[in-house]
């Protein structure tokens, strides 16, 4: 059993919506903050946002604030990234993962995060 699957990338133009999904088990929400991140060819991962599975507070990269929100269904084991506004450099491949119980540091480079997802494709142009 895959512990984290993604879904919902695609392809739109600049100005649209995407909704992705972080689908797990209850027990990693229970356990682990979950973050979105995102890698563009030769670029850096980049930490996007993340939801604390203590109290479910949030945060977001400044480059994302204000346009996605991140949010979770427990009812559902699911993690969801509704991105607004959506920019061509919002393309890359996006994944979620495990983290820190209250994202303490989910974006650190040398952050640990025990189990990733495969990975959803998110290509905006025109």
């Amino acid at each position: 059993q895959v512990p984290l699957v993604e879904s919902g990338g695609g392809l739109v133009q600049p100005g649209g919506s995407l909704k992705l999904s972080c689908t797990t088990s209850s027990d990693f929400l229970s356990y682990y903050g979950i973050g979105w991140f995102r890698q563009a060819p030769g670029e850096e991962r980049e930490g996007v946002s993340c939801v604390s599975s203590r109290d479910g507070s949030t945060t977001y990269a400044s480059s994302v604030k204000g346009r996605f929100t991140i949010s979770r269904d427990a009812s559902k084991n699911t993690v969801y990234l509704q991105m607004n506004n959506l920019k061509p450099e919002d393309t890359a491949t996006y994944y979620c993962a495990t983290t820190d119980y209250d994202c303490e540091g989910y974006d650190a480079v040398d952050a640990e995060h025990d189990y990733w997802g495969q990975g959803t494709q998110v290509t905006v142009s025109s």
